[in-house]
C-alpha cells in the first residue's frame, strides 16, 4: 500500500487500495513471489486479490545495474514538475534495488 504494508487473510473484508513504488509479495503454500509493482490500485473482495500496475516487474528480472544508473544519472532539476519527476524516478530505482538485495535475486 501507498502508505504501509498490509497482508491479506481468507475471508478479510472489501477493500480498495492505492499502492506505491514497492515490492508485491504472493505466497502460496510456502512458496513465495517478489515482484516490483510501480504503484496503482489493489482490490480484495469475496477472497479475490486484483491488482491493477502499469508495471509489474519479478524480482529475478530486476536489473540492479541499470537501476543503480537510473538513480545516479537523474539531473539535476530546475522546475517544480522536473524535481516531482526526478524524486519519482529515484523513488523507483531505489524501491527496485532494495527489492532485488532483499529477495537475493
Amino acid at each position: 500500500m501507498i502508505d504501509g504494508e498490509l497482508g491479506v487473510a481468507l475471508g478479510r473484508l472489501p477493500l480498495i487500495g492505492r499502492l506505491g513504488f514497492g515490492e508485491l509479495r504472493i505466497t502460496q503454500g510456502k512458496q513465495t513471489k517478489h515482484y516490483y509493482v510501480d504503484g496503482g490500485f489493489v482490490q480484495i473482495r469475496a477472497n479475490v486479490v486484483t491488482v491493477l500496475t502499469a508495471k509489474a516487474i519479478a524480482a529475478t528480472d530486476i536489473k540492479v545495474g541499470e537501476a543503480q544508473a537510473a538513480l545516479q544519472s537523474a539531473a539535476p532539476a530546475v522546475t517544480a514538475e522536473a524535481q516531482e519527476a526526478r524524486q519519482k524516478a529515484q523513488q523507483r530505482a531505489r524501491a527496485q534495488i532494495r527489492i532485488a538485495q532483499q529477495t537475493g535475486e
